[in-house]
């Protein structure tokens, strides 16, 4: 994956997190045709760029601080 693919999907990630709809990692890999493992590493990439998201199990997605209840 190079740099351009990766934040391609960091975008569609954040996108997905707002709406509530990004599904459980292991959904988000299939959807995304990568692991599981990188769309964890993906999740701790824009947590170190300073956006708040977390995996909110109830709902089932990651969601963004903001929207986690």
């Amino acid at each position: 994956m190079n740099k351009f693919q990766k934040e391609t999907l960091k975008v569609r990630l954040l996108k997905l997190a707002t709406l509530k709809s990004t599904g459980a990692p292991a959904d988000l890999a299939l959807r995304f045709e990568i692991s599981e493992r990188s769309v964890k590493r993906i999740v701790k990439e824009i947590r170190d760029e300073g956006t708040e998201i977390r995996y909110c199990p109830t709902r089932r997605s990651y969601v963004t601080e903001e929207d986690y209840q």
